[in-house]
């Protein structure tokens, strides 16, 4: 599977909001679901998934069936994979936490499946076609790789929602493969904390740390807003700006972990096209017994 994100752009904002009620929605399905598993004995996953259906058709919830059939069963998934999760915890005597499912207060993304949307032809555009009628958005995707597969490859989309905007995730059903021409070289890596890893031919790569030079600003954000959060009160908009930004802090530090740590070292250590890293040897590696390996 490959997953190809790409950024929903030139939108108004009644289709974001729109989208933040198909997102509100699915978190109803998943915990419905959750609920009816704890008043019920013995629920099994095809019960959640009857359980859709019936609140699809409840007057009380007509907004339910807004929302696509294949999404309100993604949900469900989500909500039996917590339940499956936590019984087989339960069975696991060597595992300490447990983890009970618990009621989602904050969920941002929504899954479908194969329907509910349309792509464009060009695949530049997406139209999500479900009962809330988000209309038409712009995928902005910088490698343009969605034009390289079929629709029918397409297995699952979800939007979900981030500081900086909306995103689409697809999956892709696709098989890479990468013919590299293996040199029988091993390279043994030591993560540490002054550096970010020593290798055996004694070569370091600095440390980025990347969160420590934002914390200076992140501490400044944090502070101001705590002092306008309004205990047992509704928030203020000068409230919600603030988390605004103390989010956008949090999500440019995750985004440089993942994106320039990652490259770095791969370019550092010289395997991008040219060979595989076989063999990767921690000095710290232990085996099951908390005995050192030799």
């Amino acid at each position: 599977m490959l997953v190809v994100e790409a950024k929903l752009k030139n939108g108004t904002p009644e289709q974001y909001h729109l989208l933040d009620e198909a997102i509100i929605t699915a978190q109803f399905v998943r915990n419905k679901c959750v609920r009816y598993w704890m008043d019920n004995k013995g629920t099994t996953r095809n019960d959640l998934q009857k359980l859709c259906a019936v609140l699809a058709k409840d007057s009380t919830t007509p907004w339910v069936n807004k929302l696509n059939s294949q999404a309100r069963q993604s949900s469900a998934d989500r909500a039996w994979q917590s339940i499956a999760r936590f019984s087989a915890n339960c069975r696991d005597s060597s595992a300490k936490k447990k983890g009970s499912p618990k009621f989602k207060k904050y969920s941002r993304s929504v899954e479908y499946k194969t329907t509910g949307y349309k792509l464009s032809d060009d695949r530049k555009q997406i139209t999500f076609t479900d009962g809330f009628k988000a209309g038409v958005f712009d995928l902005w995707c910088s490698q343009k790789t969605l034009v390289y597969y079929a629709l029918a490859q397409i297995k699952r989309l979800r939007v979900v929602k981030r500081a900086d905007g909306y995103y689409c995730q697809f999956v892709i059903d696709h098989e890479r493969e990468e013919k590299h021409e293996f040199t029988g070289s091993v390279v043994g890596i030591d993560l540490g904390l002054k550096e970010f890893y020593t290798d055996s031919n004694r070569k370091t790569v600095e440390n980025p740390r990347f969160f420590r030079r934002t914390e200076k600003r992140l501490r400044k954000a944090q502070r101001r807003l705590s002092k306008r959060h309004k205990k047992g009160q509704k928030q203020s908009a000068n409230y919600s700006r603030q988390r605004q930004k103390v989010a956008l802090l949090h999500l440019k530090v995750s985004r440089q972990l993942s994106r320039n740590t990652l490259d770095n070292l791969v370019n550092k250590l010289n395997v991008r096209e040219k060979f595989r890293l076989e063999t990767l040897r921690n000095e710290d590696c232990r085996d099951g017994r908390g005995k050192r390996q030799n």
